[in-house]
């Protein structure tokens, strides 16, 4: 069965790097890429029908010149245009179709949180089946460096096998957050610091042995770095990206299937670089 990829585009030029990272993505992978516009269901019934082909020859120019503006190789694509909700028509395609990646654009309100909540955007990473990509910049080459946020108990164990099998030749980054207890109170006593080098010390030893299990009966393991630094999740995610640049974050989901986190909201509303959110099962 051929492998099906979803890029869901609203039109606009926003949606640029989304559509040229969803081409380099499908042929990268020998995927069928699927791509999709949802037309407004309260539009007058006798526009729909012109309507529609215009968006479909839209389309079909986008693709030919975002291949051409990029020298992307072209893999098997399908247009289509279906009426009705934007996000409940992008997640139904990705059941039909049994899609293993869906691309999206980042949204237009960036630096606006508060204005995420009920935006197409979140609503597919809720409801999605399969891994999402939201794009930030335009490809002009592959994701080289990926980042990815890991707890304790490596909660992110199923997003690193998604980039271990996506992206074998990319060079991982696992960055976990830690704090402890008694640090602004003893912070500064020897004994205390001691303490805290072997706290540190022991909690690598558990996620470098995690990651060795995940990674040993695998062939051309890439590149792969364990980081860990004190601080909020937000707070070392944040301040990592920005000294480092990574190409991609990838997300995993603890609880509920997407669950939006504080790191997730704040990685959308002021976006870096791209975004992929995987499920945790």
């Amino acid at each position: 069965m051929t492998r099906t990829f979803v890029f869901a585009t609203d039109l606009s030029a926003d949606n640029r790097a989304g559509f040229a990272r969803a081409l380099r993505l499908a042929y990268a992978q020998h995927a069928q890429l699927d791509v999709l516009h949802v037309l407004d269901p309260y539009l007058p019934a006798h526009l729909l029908q012109e309507l529609e082909q215009a968006v479909n020859e839209h389309i079909g120019a986008t693709l030919t010149d975002i291949r051409e503006d990029y020298a992307l190789e072209a893999p098997k694509a399908v247009v289509q245009t279906v009426i009705g909700e934007p996000h409940v028509e992008i997640v139904r395609k990705a059941h039909e179709e049994q899609a293993k990646l869906i691309v999206l654009g980042m949204h237009r309100k960036r630096g606006q949180p508060e204005l995420l909540a009920g935006t197409t955007l979140m609503r597919v990473l809720r409801s999605a089946p399969c891994p999402v990509v939201v794009v930030r910049h335009v490809p002009t080459q592959a994701w080289q460096h990926i980042l990815i946020p890991v707890d304790s108990y490596l909660a992110a164990r199923q997003t690193l096998i998604e980039a271990l099998n996506r992206f074998p030749e990319a060079k991982l980054t696992l960055l976990h957050a830690w704090t402890l207890p008694g640090e602004g109170e003893l912070g500064s006593e020897v004994y205390y610091a001691q303490w805290r080098e072997q706290e540190v010390a022991r909690l690598r030893e558990m996620l470098s042995s995690e990651i060795t299990c995940l990674v040993q009966d695998r062939d051309g393991v890439p590149d792969i770095e364990l980081v860990l630094e004190p601080g909020t999740p937000c707070e070392v995610v944040k301040d990592y990206i920005k000294c480092h640049s990574p190409d991609l974050v990838i997300m995993g989901s603890r609880g509920q299937p997407y669950h939006t986190s504080q790191l997730t909201q704040a990685l959308l509303s002021e976006p870096h670089c791209d975004l992929m959110l995987c499920r945790a099962w």
